[in-house]
């Protein structure tokens, strides 16, 4: 006998899955954007979601808190298409991190079974120079090749908001770090060498999807001192438009607004022709601009992110106003992260999680709109 799905069962969001061990903050911040995403989607935010304890039919939609991987891990939680989730479903593990923006030293390096050999020659002109590896050997050979030509930085595949990254300028600190590196996790996701940056300035593209709403943004993201002095992401700011990337090209961007804008299609454009089995109703990408070695001018795309990340409570604030004003083609919306015991609290209307978390101790994050006189459009 066929089972009656029931009207809740019918519409509800989770934020699932959720890695465990998550600390306070990054729950906090799953459950916010599964909270706006039920809003915006007409449906019921289930807290607690578990497979095993809600066999839901259908499937929720699901906010993970990371790139789901394999088809197969993605078809047992219902997921079968982009539409069924906000972020993105890999084949393969490395393939959702950085590591895949940049070559290997050699023909004889070692890399996994599954790695687009072609992929790194057709993103040569939209990332920066460097290389990835998947052991300390290849990874100290390419250093050493890097070093030549200046500074190099030194980025673990596993790592986000800017957290664990090495500046080298020397061989000695070369192998430093990449001693301290997991070689378990070198071999899985690998470790990206690429040249540092003096002067940088970060974008954030992107595009995302969620029923019938369509965005597309451009805009910058900003550094703060996290509790321990260490600079980390601070925020977003985006020129969000209505519709896909014609609609955001529509829009008066500067030359490096819409230089960041190609780049990340680009580079988009490269990794879905590699990687056809990649699924994403949210794709962002980090682009820098900065000055390399010698003080020339350099630009290229750090890494992309097919999950919820920084700059998504901006992507709903700007589909909520978007939904709420059918007129509306554009608008500007932020993302603001801050630490410290002495921060303001933020309004409840923009409030993510203010208190105290503990990873990293007190932190405050908050999102929306940008009106005009805060320097919104």
């Amino acid at each position: 006998m066929t089972r009656k799905s029931t009207p809740q069962a019918a519409g509800t969001v989770a934020a699932y899955p959720r890695r465990a061990g998550a600390s306070e903050h990054e729950a906090a911040s799953q459950d916010a954007l599964a909270h706006r995403l039920a809003a915006l989607l007409g449906r019921r935010f289930a807290p607690g979601y578990r497979p095993s304890r809600h066999r839901e039919e259908p499937p929720p939609y699901y906010v993970p808190d990371r790139s789901i991987v394999g088809t197969a891990r993605a078809a047992v939680l219902g997921i079968r298409r982009a539409a069924d989730l906000y972020g993105g479903v890999v084949p393969h593990a490395f393939v959702a991190t950085k590591s895949i923006s940049h070559g290997l030293i050699g023909p004889q390096a070692r890399a996994p079974r599954a790695w687009a050999v072609a992929l790194p020659d057709a993103l040569r002109d939209v990332v920066l120079a460097g290389y990835t590896a998947f052991c300390a050997e290849d990874a100290l050979a390419a250093g050493q090749r890097l070093l030549r030509r200046g500074p190099l930085r030194l980025k673990p595949a596993d790592a986000s908001a800017g957290r664990g990254q090495v500046v080298a300028r020397d061989e000695a600190a070369l192998r430093a770090a990449v001693a301290a590196l997991s070689p378990w996790v070198m071999e899985r996701l690998g470790v990206v060498l690429e040249e540092d940056l003096a002067e940088v300035e970060t974008y954030s593209v992107g595009w995302a999807r969620v029923g019938k709403m369509e965005i597309a943004y451009v805009g910058t993201q900003e550094l703060t001192d996290d509790n321990e002095g260490n600079a980390v992401y601070g925020g977003s700011a985006l020129r969000v438009a209505r519709g896909g990337f014609d609609a955001l090209r529509a829009l008066p961007l500067d030359e490096r607004e819409r230089h960041a804008v190609d780049m990340a299609c680009r580079y988009d454009a490269a990794v879905s022709a590699a990687y056809p089995e990649l699924l994403a109703s949210r794709r962002n990408y980090d682009v820098a601009f900065g000055l390399g070695a010698g003080g020339a001018a350099r630009a290229g795309v750090l890494e992309q992110s097919w999950r919820a990340g920084g700059a998504s409570i901006a992507e709903l604030a700007a589909m909520q106003a978007f939904a709420l004003s059918p007129g509306l083609k554009a608008v500007r919306a932020e993302t603001r992260e801050r630490y410290g015991a002495d921060v303001t609290a933020p309004t409840a209307q923009r409030l993510v999680f203010h208190g105290v978390d503990t990873a990293v101790g007190p932190i405050s994050k908050s999102g929306g709109i940008l009106e005009a006189g805060d320097g919104g459009a």
